[in-house]
Parts: structure tokens; sequence; C-alpha cells
């Protein structure tokens, strides 16, 4: 598990110079994905987990702000349907996965099985797994699923981020008052985010056992404060940019054979111009 603190912003303490390089990460992102799209081997999968109002939505648009759309999928998972219900925990995220070349977005994903439904543990009736098999070691088993899961998926080419973003208990109160206060961002809120609220306690433990027992070294997870959006944007652009440095994207290397057919049409085109 990676953790980053509030005033870690990789050596730059100072907002303006922050805002700047944040604009040097959205030209640097595009530019890899340029080649990740081009190379079309490795996918590159990012996880968004947090609280509500922690800033998940805002982080994706400001951060892949200077993504392609055509090399880029965000998915939302909310309440599981009637079909999505009558599979396993994995089935309806693992059909949403990006294909080579491509970024991924997970807002939520299927860890809200080792989070929510924890939580509430009566949720699992729902998803009528046979009774023998509901035992107090169902969440390790997950567990062990979600990382045979993502050890499966490293193994043949998806790079894999998952990232806690980390809202104080103090810090919602103040983005929920804010949404009730301005009609723009009224809905936004429902009532049942004071209820899950009032179980703030348990699902931080429910968070704290997920990241030590699903952090890997081919998945990590990284737990970024998420109290001030500006550092957290950066934190979280700084780790996708690192990441895909190490991949050693390039553009495909054009064959000998293909190279001199495009010198010919180059010549031709050039004999228009005459």
């Amino acid at each position: 598990m990676k953790n980053c603190q509030s005033d870690d912003t990789f050596g730059i303490s100072d907002r303006a110079e922050v805002d700047v390089q944040a604009e040097k990460n959205v030209e640097t992102l595009s530019q890899f994905q340029e080649k990740l799209y081009a190379q079309s081997e490795w996918s590159v999968l990012l996880i968004l987990q947090a609280m509500d109002a922690a800033g998940k939505d805002s982080t994706i648009k400001h951060v892949l702000t200077g993504v392609n759309p055509q090399g880029c999928q965000v998915f939302s998972f909310k309440a599981p349907s009637a079909e999505e219900l009558a599979h396993d925990f994995l089935w309806r995220c693992s059909r949403c996965l990006p294909e080579r070349g491509k970024i991924g977005i997970f807002n939520r994903s299927y860890y809200e099985d080792v989070l929510v439904v924890r939580v509430h543990p009566e949720y699992l009736g729902r998803q009528r797994i046979p009774e023998r098999l509901v035992t107090p070691q169902i969440w390790k088993h997950r567990f062990e699923d979600i990382n045979a899961f993502e050890r499966h998926l490293a193994r043949n080419g998806t790079l894999i981020l998952k990232f806690f973003l980390h809202v104080s208990f103090e810090e919602q109160r103040e983005r929920f008052l804010k949404r009730l206060s301005q009609d723009s961002k009224n809905w936004k809120f429902s009532p049942d985010d004071i209820s899950e609220r009032a179980l703030w306690n348990k699902y931080m433990a429910a968070y704290e056992d997920m990241i030590r027992n699903t952090s890997t070294p081919h998945a990590p997870w990284y737990v970024i404060p998420a109290d001030h959006k500006w550092s957290m944007r950066f934190a979280v652009s700084r780790v996708i940019i690192d990441a895909l440095g190490e991949l050693g994207l390039t553009f495909p290397k054009v064959p000998p054979t293909q190279r001199r057919r495009l010198g010919e049409v180059r010549r031709i085109l050039e004999a228009e111009k005459k």
C-alpha cells in the first residue's frame, strides 16, 4: 500500500507551483495515452473508491481532461441490477475491463462487495449465494478472489492502480452542507447519504481491512488524502504518470517493407504539387 500524506505533493509545496505542474501533467498523460493507444499492448485500469463527497467524479474530470476520449472508458458502479445480482460479484466489472491500448476508470468497483455489502450484510441475501457458503470466512474468500482476479489481469498486460480518496469526517460534513445550500448541487445529495455517514466507523474499518488484504505489488492501493482537492488531484495524476513511465511505451515501428511503401506514397503526394 502506498500512503500519500496530506502535504505529499512530490516535493512541491507551493499551491501555485502545483497548479502549473498539474497542467504539465495533463499534457504528459495525454502523450502517454497516445503511445498506449498506438502500441495497443498494455491496458490500464484505474479504480477509485471513496466515501461520498470525496471527489471521485471531479478527480476523473480534472486528471483525465486531456486524454483522447477514444482511448478512455469510464464506468460507474452503483447498486447492482437484477441481472448483475444473478451472477458472481466480479461479473459486472469484468465485462467493463479496458481493451489493450485503453485506459479504463472504475468509479467504484467490485470492492463495493467487501465494503458496502460488508457494512450491510443483509445485502448478501440479494446475491442468492448458497446458504452454506455464507460463513464468517466470506470476506477472506472475497479478498482471495479479488487478488487472484487482479493477478490474472496483471499477468495478461493490465496495469492496475487503485486509489482510496480519503476524505475526513469533518470535510464530508462541509461538502454535504455545500451540496444542500446550492441548487445546482442538490441533485447530488441523497437522504441515504446521512444514514451511511452514521456508519462511518464501520466503513473505515472495512476500508482498512480491504486495503490491508488486497494491496499487492501488481495491484497496489494508494491512499490519497482528499480534504484538499487540488493536492489530491495532483497526487493521483503523478501516480498514474509515474506508473505509465515504467511501461516503456513507444509508438510502433513501421516494418521496412511498409516504410518503403510509405516513401512511394509520399513521392506520389509531393508530385501532385507540381
